[in-house]
C-alpha cells in the first residue's frame, strides 16, 4: 500500500541559525547578487561555494527543520522538480524552497536553502552522482527516483555503478522516509528495493538499451509487450527472477493528454500544456510524491497545468525571421522522448551540440541516437561540435547543412530571406541550450556563438571542434572537409 502522511517524517522545530551559518548566508547572498549584477550568471553556484567555504555543514544546518523532497534521475529531474514544487505550494498553501535554476550540486542546493524561508518545505533537484552524499546530509522525507541511463560517462561512469550508489543511499535513509520510484526502469526498481518504504509509479521507459542487463545478477531483462506503465505491463530478469513491482499509481496514455490512475481506481486527467509522453510521466511521478506526503490531487493537478515552460525548455522565442521552440536532449534516452515532441515533417529541426564539462566531453553518444528519423526534414547542425553532428547526420542519410553559430543556424532553418516567419524546433544539449536561450532573450550580443572557453570551432582547444579533426575529439570523415556544404 502507498504510504500515508503520518508515515512520512515531519520536520522538527526550526532551531535558530548559528552565527557562523548566518555569516556564510550573508556572504553567499552578496556574492550571488554581484554575479547577477555583472551578468556572470544566476549567482547560485558562486554563492554556494562561499557558503560552504565558511560553514562546511551548511547543508545540514539550512535543511534542518524542513520537510525535504529530493528529485533525481538522468532525465526529467528539472521538470519534475518544478511540477512538484508548484503542486506542493498549492497543496500546502505555503512557500516552497527549490532550485529551479538547475544548480543541482551541493553549491546550488545550499544557496537555495539558505535563501529560503526557515521551516518552509523544500523540493530540490539533485545530480544523480551526488544523490547519496546529499541525502545523507539533508535526510529527506521523500526521495524521488525517475530513471537511469548513460550520460556524461567521463564523469558518472556506467549506470550500474550509479544504481549501486543509489541503492546504498536508499538503505541509509532515515526511518519513515519514503522512496517514490519508477517501477518500469529495472535499474531504478533495483536501487529503490533497498529502501524500507517505496511508492511505486508506472511512469514508463522508452529507452531500454541501458536496462537490458539485470542489475542484480547480470542476466537478460525481458520486457513485455503493450503499454508498459499500467498494472499489466512488466519486465523481469530471465535468470534470477527480479521483476517489475506492482505500481501504486501509473500513467494511462490511452486517454488523450494522459491520465493518472491510482490503485484504488481513481482517475485524474492531466491536461498538461507541456508536450510529450515524458512530461506526462514526470507529472504522474510528482503526483505520487504528493500522495506520499499525504496531500490530495485535485488542487495540485490544477497548479501543474499552469506550467508552460521549465527554465526555457518548451519556450517559443523569436529568432530573426523564425520562431524557435527550445527542446533539451542531452543523451540517447532524452532524444528517444524528443522525437515524439517534434512538429510533423517537414518541419525544420536544428541539432545543437557542445561537449563542455556540463555536457560530458565525449559526444560519441550521438551514434546511439536514431537520427534517421529526421529524414525528410530541413536539418541544420550547429554548436561547438557541429562537425560531429554533421558526420552523424551524413551516415544517417539525413540531408542537412552546417552552421556553427547557434543563432544563425536557427535563422537558416527558418528560411531566412523568404519573408515568412517559420517555426523551428531546436534540440540542444545542456550548454548549447543555455547559450542559445541567453542570446534569444538578451539579444545578439549575448554569449553563445560557436566559440567559448571550452575550445573554438576550427581551433585546437580541448573540448572544442577542430576543423578537420584537430581538436580533442574533433570530427573526422565525410562532412569534416566542407562543413557548410549541403548534403
Amino acid at each position: 500500500m502507498p504510504p500515508d502522511r503520518a508515515a512520512v517524517p515531519q520536520p522538527g522545530p526550526h532551531a535558530p541559525v548559528p552565527a557562523r551559518a548566518r555569516l556564510a548566508s550573508g556572504v553567499g547572498a552578496a556574492l550571488g547578487s554581484l554575479s547577477r549584477a555583472t551578468g556572470r550568471g544566476s549567482g547560485s553556484v558562486v554563492g554556494g561555494h562561499a557558503i560552504l567555504a565558511i560553514e562546511p555543514r551548511a547543508l545540514e544546518v539550512f535543511s534542518g527543520g524542513r520537510q525535504v523532497t529530493l528529485v533525481s534521475g538522468t532525465n526529467g529531474k528539472t521538470t519534475t522538480t518544478k511540477l512538484l514544487a508548484r503542486a506542493l505550494g498549492a497543496a500546502a498553501g505555503s512557500e516552497v524552497v527549490t532550485n529551479l535554476s538547475g544548480a543541482n550540486l551541493p553549491t546550488g542546493l545550499v544557496a537555495a536553502l539558505a535563501a529560503g524561508r526557515p521551516g518552509a518545505p523544500a523540493v530540490l533537484e539533485v545530480d544523480e552522482a551526488w544523490l547519496g552524499r546529499v541525502a545523507a546530509k539533508v535526510r529527506p522525507a521523500v526521495l524521488v527516483l525517475l530513471n537511469l541511463s548513460r550520460d556524461q560517462l567521463d564523469r558518472n561512469n556506467e549506470v550500474r555503478h550509479v544504481a549501486r550508489r543509489w541503492r546504498e543511499a536508499c538503505e541509509r535513509l532515515p526511518p519513515g522516509a519514503v522512496v517514490v520510484a519508477n517501477a518500469d526502469d529495472p535499474l531504478v526498481a533495483w536501487a529503490a528495493g533497498g529502501a524500507h518504504g517505496v511508492h511505486w509509479v508506472g511512469a514508463g521507459l522508452n529507452w531500454k538499451d541501458d536496462a537490458a542487463g539485470c542489475p542484480e545478477c547480470g542476466g537478460p531483462v525481458l520486457f513485455g509487450d503493450g503499454q508498459p506503465e499500467g498494472p499489466a505491463g512488466g519486465w523481469k530478469c530471465g535468470a534470477c527472477g527480479l521483476q517489475r513491482p506492482v505500481p501504486h499509481l501509473w500513467l494511462d496514455r490511452a486517454v488523450p493528454g494522459g491520465c493518472a490512475v491510482l490503485g484504488s481506481g481513481a482517475r485524474y486527467d492531466l491536461n498538461l500544456p507541456l508536450p510529450g509522453r515524458c512530461n506526462q510521466a514526470n507529472a504522474v511521478t510528482a503526483l505520487a510524491a504528493l500522495v506520499a506526503l499525504g496531500y490530495g490531487i485535485d488542487l495540485p493537478l490544477a497548479a501543474m497545468a499552469e506550467v508552460r515552460e521549465v527554465a526555457g525548455r518548451y519556450a517559443t522565442l523569436p529568432a530573426g525571421g523564425a520562431e524557435a521552440r527550445l527542446l533539451l536532449a542531452k543523451n540517447p534516452a532524452g532524444w528517444a522522448e524528443v522525437f515524439d515532441m517534434l512538429s510533423p515533417a517537414p518541419g525544420p529541426v536544428v541539432v545543437a551540440i557542445n561537449a563542455r564539462t556540463a555536457d560530458g566531453h565525449d559526444p560519441s553518444w550521438l551514434w546511439d541516437v536514431p537520427f534517421e528519423q529526421l529524414a525528410g526534414r530541413p536539418v541544420v547542425a550547429t554548436g561547438e561540435r557541429y562537425l560531429d553532428v554533421a558526420v552523424r547526420l551524413h551516415y544517417a542519410g539525413v540531408d542537412h547543412v552546417s552552421e556553427p553559430d547557434l543563432l544563425e543556424a536557427v535563422k537558416v532553418a527558418g528560411g531566412r530571406g523568404t519573408g515568412k516567419r517559420r517555426a523551428v524546433d531546436v534540440v540542444a544539449n545542456y550548454t548549447s541550450f543555455h547559450q542559445l536561450l541567453a542570446r534569444l532573450r538578451n539579444g545578439p550580443g549575448a554569449p553563445g556563438g560557436a566559440s567559448g572557453g571550452a575550445g573554438v570551432a576550427g581551433g585546437t582547444g580541448a573540448g572544442g571542434t577542430g576543423a578537420g579533426g584537430t581538436g580533442a575529439g574533433g570530427a573526422t570523415g565525410p562532412g569534416a572537409i566542407n562543413p557548410r556544404q549541403a548534403r
